[in-house]
């Protein structure tokens, strides 16, 4: 008799799964003028909230994918105490997103590709291990780095081509 295979975990259980969710939340910034990133949060296994970067649709600086799915989260859990979520992100969080993952007190972080020039969760600071805060969460970074790097590189460079002089 065959072994059957042991079923799918559940997407929480599988970072290259959420990630590939929180890319297919990013692909819809554009429709609207914005930066292509997107963020999933996991609680026990399942995604209970899904956003993208809304910063020009709003208007509103904070209109990041991760700030927008963190105040979810809370709403879905009636708390800002988030220790149970995954937040899993296609971009490296800027301090301000880190920051809030920090207050949050969030379980855990996963994100793709790396920002050198904004990134607050290794590339310019450490907000999310920094033992000074009041909480350090685990990160997983590079998860499907090269997709979500893709997207963002042929979005800007759609953005250089429709304004060659800009």
């Amino acid at each position: 008799m065959p072994i059957e295979p042991p079923p799918e975990p559940p997407v929480g259980e599988n970072d290259e799964a959420a990630m590939r969710l929180a890319i297919a939340e990013a692909e819809h910034a554009p429709a609207h003028g914005d930066v292509p990133v997107g963020a999933v949060a996991i609680v026990g296994g399942r995604v209970v909230a899904a956003r993208h970067n809304e910063r020009e649709l709003r208007p509103d600086p904070t209109a990041h994918a991760e700030m927008l799915v963190l105040r979810d989260v809370a709403e879905a859990i009636g708390d800002w105490r988030m220790g149970g979520v995954t937040v899993v992100v296609t971009l490296e969080p800027c301090a301000m997103c880190a920051g809030a993952m920090v207050n949050g007190r969030v379980g855990r972080l996963v994100f793709g590709a790396s920002d050198p020039k904004a990134g607050a969760v290794g590339s310019l600071y450490n907000l999310c291990t920094d033992p000074r805060l009041n909480h350090e969460l685990p990160v997983t970074a590079g998860v499907l780095a090269d997709e979500c790097g893709t997207l963002l590189t042929s979005f800007f460079e759609g953005r250089r081509a429709e304004d060659p002089g800009g």
